[in-house]
């Protein structure tokens, strides 16, 4: 079985492969995607933080790209648009890649119109993925400061009603570890198990035609 290729770094030995320029939010469930899959993919990770600062987004991923394209024959982007409002839209233009559909991440795993009457049945909803919920107290406590400043919360998250997480794989641990976010955040917390079948469809997609 050939799997999915972690390396950041690509050899001439990679001709032929296919890279994949992946929000580091997504790069696990792509690379498990890739083995189940038996596909010949090199998954370029990207600093999943850069969501907390969405317009270094688009610059990362334009020089990853350029930097792949000269080793592998096929380049392709595991993003949605995250924030970058077109930005993203422009480099995919630009080097004729493609990337994942959809606004952000949430409709990656659970379909835009998902998300769409999730958000109409509470607009105050926050989400977590799996990924969220684990880097929970890193990627969102320690980065927007409520470690150190707590009263942050209701500034921050005064307008949320409720948690729903879009559950790709539920563990205890990841069980644990959501509610744990959830008291942080003083919500109740829905869980809707979605898994990663949309995301392999995309993905599959892009393997496909990407050029």
């Amino acid at each position: 079985m050939i799997s999915a290729d972690l390396n950041p770094v690509a050899t001439d030995k990679a001709k032929g492969k296919t890279a994949v320029v992946a929000c580091g939010a997504l790069a696990n469930h792509i690379h498990d995607i890739s083995q189940r899959r038996n596909w010949n993919l090199h998954v370029e990770p990207v600093n999943p933080l850069l969501h907390n600062r969405p317009e270094g987004i688009a610059p990362e991923v334009e020089k990853l790209v350029q930097q792949l394209s000269g080793d592998y024959e096929k380049v392709a982007v595991a993003y949605a648009d995250c924030g970058t409002y077109g930005a993203l839209d422009k480099v995919c233009e630009k080097f004729g890649v493609q990337r994942l559909s959809g606004d952000h991440c949430y409709d990656v795993f659970a379909t835009a119109e998902r998300m769409r009457k999730e958000f109409e049945k509470e607009p105050g909803t926050y989400v977590f993925t799996d990924y969220l919920v684990k880097s929970f107290r890193r990627s969102v406590m320690q980065e927007m400061g409520l470690e150190k400043y707590p009263e942050l919360r209701d500034d921050y998250f005064h307008a949320y009603k409720r948690i729903i997480w879009l559950a790709q794989h539920q563990t205890p641990e990841l069980l644990a570890a959501a509610l744990d976010a959830a008291e942080l955040l003083s919500l109740p917390l829905e869980i809707i198990e979605v898994g990663d079948e949309y995301l392999e469809e995309q993905l599959k997609a892009l393997v496909e035609e990407s050029k």
